[in-house]
């Protein structure tokens, strides 16, 4: 597992620059945003990731790595803003959205460290598209939660499935190198 941890790392690094590159070009803007949009702009990468696996022609030239790397960084957002809570205003500054940053992502690696312990590495058989439909199917889920206001009988929170939204992202990104 000492692999997968230090590619966990890899693709993280990509992600979290991004995160604060965007965070010096536009401030904390997203702080504004609710969960459900959050959660749809999540959706839209997922799609835009179906419909590049799926679909034999593409008008506009993007791939399934920036795609991934947004659901990275959105489930990140989406996990802060649960705990903060939503902002009339952006209002973190640069530092304290990239200490966040790091600390969602390394409760998301934890969770999956003890899931790879648990299921033996299993998403390493999966495919890419897969591990996408999982990912949908998870936004799925939280979109029924949010419509739910959040109340559920016995199932998961949103923030664990945020939390393996990221995890599947990481294991599609790591496949993607291969």
């Amino acid at each position: 597992m000492s692999d997968t941890s230090s590619q966990f790392d890899l693709v993280i690094k990509k992600c979290q620059t991004l995160f604060e590159k965007k965070t010096k070009d536009y401030g904390t803007a997203w702080r504004i945003l609710r969960l459900p949009s959050l959660t749809d702009q999540i959706y839209i990468k997922a799609q835009r990731i179906r419909g590049l696996q799926t679909n034999e022609v593409q008008k506009i030239q993007e791939n399934q790595e920036s795609e991934f790397i947004g659901i990275i960084n959105y489930a990140v957002m989406a996990l802060i803003q649960i705990e903060k809570g939503v902002a009339e205003q952006p209002d973190l500054d640069e530092k304290e959205a990239c200490d966040l940053y790091a600390q969602k992502v390394k409760e998301c690696k934890q969770l999956m460290m003890d899931k790879n312990h648990d299921y033996g590495e299993a998403w390493r058989d999966m495919r890419v598209s897969s591990l996408t439909d999982l990912i949908i199917q998870k936004l799925l889920r939280v979109k029924q939660i949010e419509d739910n206001q959040g109340q559920t009988l016995v199932s998961e929170g949103i923030d664990a499935n945020y939390q393996d939204m990221l995890n599947y992202a990481v294991f599609a990104l790591i496949h993607l190198k291969k």
